[in-house]
């Protein structure tokens, strides 16, 4: 019998319109590496924080049709699970990022922030009580 196969991790793709504003935002607001860029002019790129990687592609014109954020105000783009989201709040708070949603219990027990990146993007980063 072979071996049952164990998801390790996720990458998720975001979408953003100026990779290199997006690229910036990750890297220099919230603390995330800049694990490589690809291609001449450069379209895709990886950040990674921990064991968290979130993969960054150039789009030509907006991320999401006109009127979307207006109808889907709390759709996300990604989670990323946190161990220290207070220390990590506190951290984006003295970088200065525009909040979504400021962290906060949730009624299943999580607590969690949201930021919006440059191109729209939703992030979500949630742990649990500490």
């Amino acid at each position: 019998m072979s071996e049952e196969p164990n998801q390790i991790a996720a990458e998720p793709q975001l979408f953003v319109p100026d990779l290199i504003a997006a690229t910036a935002f990750y890297t220099d607001r919230l603390g995330f590496t800049l694990m490589f860029m690809y291609g001449d002019p450069p379209f895709y790129v990886q950040v990674g924080r921990g064991g968290a990687c979130l993969n960054l592609r150039h789009t030509n014109g907006n991320v999401f049709a006109d009127g979307f954020r207006d109808r889907e105000a709390d759709a996300l783009s990604a989670t990323v699970t946190v161990q220290g989201i207070e220390a990590l709040a506190q951290s984006f708070d003295v970088a200065g990022v525009e909040w979504h949603q400021r962290l906060k219990r949730e009624a299943w027990g999580a607590r969690t922030l949201i930021l919006r990146d440059p191109g729209g993007n939703l992030i979500a980063f949630a742990g649990r009580e500490e």
